[in-house]
């Protein structure tokens, strides 16, 4: 079989699960940011993410059932979702996440979003309560101060290197002025 580079390389559309309808996902929204699959029982999740939001997280948590193929599809689900809610938008699936955020670095999102995988369905508001959990967690560093830092040190480090270099050039040896070692 022979591959080409146009099936390969060309990037696909952003997708939404087929079986997701953004308008009714967007109308559950619309009263406590809470969208659960029809016969779900919404009101632990809606807990959840009210004490969320009153902790100053202005979170939206949609689940969906199953598992969306391609799991991709949950992050275009919450890009499609946070464009009109604003803040943070968590998707569940059984057991993927997607998220979107127009306050934190995808970096944090993505970290927060692999400890809420993986809970194999039905799970969502323990899911949530990682995902909030990992947000709230402040990294051990701050990679710009720590960037910092480190040329700052590099930068004394190197000028100490050159005082010495100097000073060493300029000290004359003992045998140098003419006199004999013996």
């Amino acid at each position: 079989m022979t591959v080409t580079f146009a099936s390969v390389g060309t990037p696909r559309a952003a997708e939404i699960p087929p079986e997701v309808d953004v308008h009714t996902i967007l109308a559950q929204l619309a009263a406590d940011h809470v969208s659960v699959p029809k016969g779900d029982d919404p009101s632990d999740l809606e807990s959840v993410v009210a004490d969320t939001r009153d902790q100053g997280i202005p979170l939206t948590v949609v689940v969906v059932p199953g598992n969306p193929s391609p799991d991709s599809s949950l992050r275009d689900l919450a890009t499609v979702v946070g464009k009109s809610e604003h803040g943070t938008v968590l998707v569940l699936s059984d057991d993927w996440a997607g998220t979107y955020s127009d306050t934190y670095s995808r970096y944090r999102l993505e970290k927060a979003e692999d400890i809420a995988k993986n809970r194999h369905g039905g799970h969502s508001v323990e899911a949530t309560r990682a995902f909030v959990q990992s947000l709230e967690t402040n990294g051990l560093v701050s990679w710009p101060v720590f960037t910092y830092v480190l040329l700052l040190g590099l930068l004394v480090v190197t000028g100490g290197l050159y005082l010495v270099k100097r000073r060493r050039s300029q000290v004359v040896p003992e045998h140098a002025a003419g006199d004999p070692v013996h």
